[in-house]
């Protein structure tokens, strides 16, 4: 219902890059993350809450994927069901 639709998937040496449009309910548009095996190398996201989508971006780099999903599933914004971080959880967990 909330999921990110996977937009593209590549791998260049050793860095696989992955781009998720997310759902209409929250206020980014997408998610952009370059991973090395199961640990994020770094996290964009386009529009959203600039302030708390960089603050989040941070401290999600050099974390491995399974504690980004523990730490940020399920969290709401607003009653919508979904959130920004959520979103970001949902991708991860798709790859």
């Amino acid at each position: 219902m909330f999921s990110p639709t996977l937009i593209s998937d590549s791998t260049e040496d050793g860095i696989r890059k992955v781009s998720f449009r997310t759902c209409d309910v929250v206020c980014s548009m997408q998610i952009d993350i370059a991973l090395e095996g199961d640990t994020v190398r770094e996290v964009r996201y386009t529009k959203g809450c600039h302030g708390n989508t960089q603050g989040l971006a941070a401290l999600c780099k050099g974390m491995k994927v399974n504690d980004i999903i523990t730490a940020l599933d399920g969290i709401d914004c607003k009653g919508r069901g979904t959130s920004c971080p959520d979103q970001l959880a949902r991708a991860l967990k798709q790859l």
